[in-house]
């Protein structure tokens, strides 16, 4: 029987900060421009005789990131040279942290994927540090075998978040990994756009007999939250059997095919004295008061996992909907905006609902935006930053909704109408004349005209066929051009026949 190991699974995740300007120059920093080489100067090419000069805005992103995953930030730090050669880096060298980085420990609780209902439900992954450097140009190979280099990425301000090797699965590693991409956006440190590679993740894996630790491997540059989790799962497997078979595991650096589902080895790993790590000469260190940490502190917005705990005990909202919401910062606030101008409503009209309907009509809120509204906004690659609905026009097309003066059918119509044109809900339905119908002598006369021009379902509803009502329902409907209520229309139907 084969023995089966222990993998041990820590992360490094590297993430492009949204500033303005690059790290040390005052290049801008966008990660949209096309052009090659276009974003850059002297001091990000690394010309002889200039000076780099740090940029704050970049330090402060760094400090509030290790105050929302409660790190110790260092009231000392500085930076250091990272020496080593590659095309993409001008100065042969990268500016980087070394061993006093700005922030140390800390650390991020998520859902344990795999433990779902039990008492370890909840997982603590410990950061091991969070410092700050820059990131290197790009390279862009052509079909025709040449490699060009652009620089317009070399010198952004880069994070590097290291965690203790707490991980035990791909499942886990990427759910911590999402966790915190939401924490990032929410900050407004990052967009952290794996796509755009403005965040990227390297995996550090051994597996061993329990107790034991292995020969790690790293495996670098992985670009999707899938990637991570196959990648890991992949690796876990491989080195299984070859300890299995009582080969030994060479410390290498692999990376991920896509193609081929499966790791490839690229170089040995090198160690940190590879680096000749040296202080950076040309840069001062960084010191931090006591005040500062605290100014930067009251800065931070309500994090997701608070959101997501806070939604709940207020809204009554399952867990899933809930982490459907907060999953996009935008979505979550307008949300709390459209709230907002329903509890406004509650009290300029004197609507005394109580908590039941209330969480109703919160309910209500929240289908139309993740099911109605979701849709449209994916269909036409609409950011929800340009959504024409104003929060105060969905409060009130679903208070509409609510008290019954449109049916569902007639809003999905509006929703799309007002999706296209911003326009006010009430004013569409009058103009379309879609009110609900709800005089019964209206509905019956609509009823008596179906029931006369659909003989044969009449007959087989009265033979006990029940689905032939549905089709007098649907019919009803469509003479109504939606108007009518279905419930009142099939029971409407049920006593004329």
């Amino acid at each position: 029987m084969f023995m089966r190991y222990q993998p041990t699974i820590g992360l490094e995740i590297h993430t492009e900060l949204k500033t303005r300007t690059k790290m040390f120059c005052d290049s801008l920093n966008n990660p949209d421009e096309k052009r090659p080489n276009t974003n850059v100067c002297p001091i990000c090419m690394g010309h002889p005789g200039v000076l780099p000069v740090i940029n704050k805005a970049a330090v402060d992103s760094v400090v509030k990131v290790g105050l929302a995953l409660n790190s110790k930030i260092a009231t000392f730090s500085k930076f250091d040279r990272k020496n080593y050669f590659y095309p993409d880096l001008p100065k042969g060298y990268q500016i980087s942290q070394y061993d006093l980085p700005l922030c140390q420990g800390g650390y991020l609780e998520i859902n344990n994927p795999l433990r779902q209902g039990s008492s370890e439900a909840r997982k603590k992954i410990n950061i091991t540090r969070v410092h700050l450097e820059e990131d290197t140009g790009k390279l862009i190979h052509n079909t025709g075998g040449d490699t060009m280099v652009d620089f317009n990425r070399a010198g952004v301000p880069l994070m590097e978040l290291v965690t203790e090797p707490d991980i035990t699965s791909g499942k886990e590693a990427s759910t911590f990994a999402e966790e915190l991409q939401l924490i990032f956006r929410y900050l407004g440190i990052s967009d952290a756009d794996m796509e755009k590679g403005q965040m990227r993740i390297e995996v550090n894996l051994s597996v061993a007999p329990e107790g034991q630790r292995g020969t790690k491997i790293e495996v670098k540059n992985l670009n999707s939250f899938r990637s991570v989790e196959r990648a890991i799962d992949y690796e876990i497997e491989r080195q299984n059997k070859l300890l299995e078979k009582g080969e030994k595991i060479v410390q290498e650096t692999r990376g991920w095919d896509e193609t081929k589902q499966a790791t490839v080895s690229q170089r040995f790993k090198e160690e940190a004295q590879d680096y000749r790590y040296l202080p950076e000469p040309d840069l001062p260190p960084l010191t931090f008061k006591s005040e500062d940490i605290v100014n930067l502190r009251t800065t931070l917005s309500e994090l997701p996992q608070a959101k997501h705990q806070r939604f709940i005990t207020q809204f009554n909202l399952t867990s899933g909907d809930v982490g459907t919401l907060i999953a996009n910062k935008e979505l979550a606030s307008y949300f709390e905006n459209i709230i907002s101008e329903l509890e406004e409503w509650f009290k300029e009209e004197n609507q005394n609902l109580n908590t039941i309907e209330r969480q109703k009509l919160y309910k209500l809120v929240v289908n139309y935006l993740i099911t109605d509204l979701q849709k449209l906004l994916y269909e036409n690659k609409t950011p929800i930053s340009q959504l024409k609905i104003t929060p105060e026009n969905f409060a009130e097309y679903v208070k509409m909704i609510y008290q019954s003066k449109i049916t569902s059918r007639v809003a999905k119509d509006i929703l799309l109408k007002m999706f296209n044109t911003g326009a006010d809900p009430s004013h569409l339905v009058e103009k379309a004349g879609l009110q609900q119908v709800s005089d019964e002598s209206e509905i019956q006369k609509i009823i008596e005209e179906v029931v006369k021009d659909n003989p044969k379902p009449v007959e087989d509803y009265k033979n006990g066929k029940v689905e032939s009502l549905k089709f007098l329902v649907g019919q009803v409907m469509r003479a109504s051009k939606g108007k009518v209520n279905p419930v009142k229309a099939e029971e409407l139907l049920k006593k004329i026949l």
